[in-house]
């Protein structure tokens, strides 16, 4: 198609249809010679000579796309490019506007796992969210099979008397999560906790045991530090445990290690006599007696540092490259799955651990033969009942402590819901060894009762 001009400018002018004709213009020479000699006030004028040229030639190049599609596509590629690189350099002008890129987890290139998808899968997924302003207490359960009541118990007593933030790690099989985001999110305290739930999940390099040593997911708790790659230091706890403290007092201890300690816990026996470990264990174990490891606090960004002397290699390991050489070379001589495992690392490794008294984890074998525990005298800290003494009537003190945390319900009065029941229960326990010294199981509950409530009347 031929545009034609029109005659002169003296016609543009004087035809009463200025806009028209300026539209009408083929080319940018006679626009902006038009443009210079327009009268004032006129169309012309107010179109300029330096943007003539440019709506004269759009309007051109629209007129050509309207008769060649090829030419219409190849323009509009053309376009979309050029607002893409401008809207590129505006972005990189605003700048802090973009949201960070992470970077990669400490520990996760060498966790030892041997499975790359694992580690993968782990990485990007759980970066712990931080509660900026104080302070936060990361907790950490693994619950299977029939364990979520006992689970959410000992959740509510950490969560009852504390006075940091907590921030719960709950890893447990996928049809107990529901029931776990059900309950939770009916603690209305977003102020006090947060929680994170995790699937169960093992290398798959002898996935199937490492599930079913000892217990069922017991083991996972050895790969805390190479899971949860931003937390730094972290309390693992059995489901069986209840809080009669603050949970804070015992994150204290984080403040007394040296500068070889990466890990806290309790010995297995106070009694060499009724020990397990020095009597049949066909393993190295810790100390005189062994330790149990039902309340762990780690300090994890040392433990993912550490190099491990252990009785395989001259070589010292990093704890992910130790944990399955140490399975397949003991798992035919040990009864107690994990825990014996970390007996046998920390027996190797003795000025890494810090060894906290037996009030801090207090448990049936403490009592049953007779007290043995002097430095509970003062009162028990935290409960644990293995040996399912929460779940039968061998131990009734020890049960007694778990249904007075399950009936309690927040927001009632801690003296009347909670510790006078209590009291009265374990009244009809003295027919048993540990019932007899049932004031060790209120001594500690009644103070952190009594110091929760004037910490509340003092905010007042």
């Amino acid at each position: 198609m031929h545009l034609q001009e029109p005659d002169s400018c003296a016609h543009a002018f004087h035809t009463g249809t200025e806009h028209k004709t300026l539209a009408r213009l083929a080319t940018p020479r006679l626009a902006v010679r038009c443009s210079a000699s327009a009268p004032e006030g006129s169309a012309w004028e107010a179109v300029g000579p330096g943007w003539l040229p440019v709506s004269v030639a759009l309007r051109y190049l629209l007129r050509v796309m309207r008769w060649r599609p090829a030419v219409r596509l190849v323009l509009l590629c053309l376009i979309c490019g050029f607002c893409s690189l401008l809207y590129g350099f505006s972005q990189r002008g605003s700048g802090g506007s973009e949201s960070p890129v992470p970077t990669q987890p400490r520990g996760v290139g060498r966790t030892g796992l041997g499975d790359e998808r694992l580690q993968q899968r782990y990485a990007p997924r759980y970066k712990v969210p931080v509660k900026h302003g104080t302070e936060t207490m990361h907790l950490a359960v693994v619950a299977c099979g029939d364990r979520l009541e006992e689970t959410i118990t000992m959740l509510k007593s950490a969560l009852l008397f504390s006075t940091k933030f907590l921030q719960f790690h709950i890893f447990a099989e996928d049809q107990l999560h529901y029931e776990f985001k059900a309950t939770l999110n009916r603690w209305a305290f977003p102020e006090k906790f947060k929680y994170i739930l995790y699937p169960i999940t093992f290398p798959s390099e002898n996935a199937a045991e490492w599930k079913k040593l000892f217990k069922p997911c017991a083991s996972q708790r050895l790969f805390l530090p190479l899971i949860l790659t931003e937390v730094d230091s972290l309390l693992y706890v059995d489901t069986d445990i209840l809080f009669l403290r603050p949970l804070d007092d015992i994150w204290s201890f984080l403040g007394g290690f040296n500068s070889t300690q990466i890990a806290a816990m309790a010995p297995e026996h106070e009694e060499p006599r009724i020990g397990w470990y020095n009597r049949f264990a066909r393993h190295p174990y810790y100390g005189k007696t062994g330790i149990n490891s039902g309340v762990m606090l780690m300090n994890m960004t040392r433990i993912r540092k550490k190099h491990f002397k252990n009785d395989m290699t001259a070589v010292r390991l990093h704890w992910g490259d130790l944990l399955l050489p140490l399975l397949k070379k003991y798992k035919l001589n040990i009864t107690w799955g994990d825990q014996d495992l970390l007996n046998i690392m920390f027996s190797h490794n003795p000025e890494s651990l810090f060894v906290f008294p037996c009030q801090w984890n207090y448990r049936p074998d403490h009592c049953i033969y007779g007290s043995n525990c002097h430095e509970a005298e003062g009162g028990i800290f935290i409960l644990h009942g293995n040996r399912g003494v929460y779940h039968d009537r061998k131990q009734p003190a020890f049960r007694a402590v778990y249904d007075a945390f399950r009936n309690y319900r927040f927001g009632d009065d801690l003296f009347h819901s909670l510790l006078y029941p209590l009291e009265l229960e374990l009244q009809k326990t003295v027919h048993t060894y540990c019932g007899r010294i049932n004031e060790l199981f209120t001594k500690q509950l009644t103070k952190t009762v009594e110091d929760l409530y004037r910490r509340q009347s003092n905010i007042r």
